[in-house]
């Protein structure tokens, strides 16, 4: 039975890890697309955090990750009063929203 538990809690642990990795990869894909558009990367942030927190982080939300448990912030660097984002630039699951 401690065989079987361990081999659970390391297939737990790797799919935790995945999970992280497939919102790491959603903001890769997400940061493309906004410098492919012609903003350089130190012109904007991309912050990854809980859908409960959405609100505190400020800026737009352009993707989603872990089931849409967790939502992809933009935040434009050096100009508070414009947050705004090509459509191109969010997530194919976004398209629908």
């Amino acid at each position: 039975m401690k065989i079987h538990s361990g081999v659970l809690l390391a297939v737990l642990l790797a799919l935790s890890g995945q999970a992280l990795a497939s919102c790491e990869t959603v903001k890769a894909d997400i940061s493309k697309k906004i410098v492919a558009n012609g903003l350089p990367e130190s012109g904007f942030t991309l912050d990854i955090v809980p859908n409960d927190q959405v609100d505190q982080a400020g800026g737009q939300v352009v993707g989603h990750c872990e089931n849409d448990s967790q939502k992809i912030v933009y935040k434009k660097v050096g100009q508070d009063d414009s947050n705004t984002v090509p459509d191109s630039a969010g997530s194919s699951q976004d398209s629908s929203q």
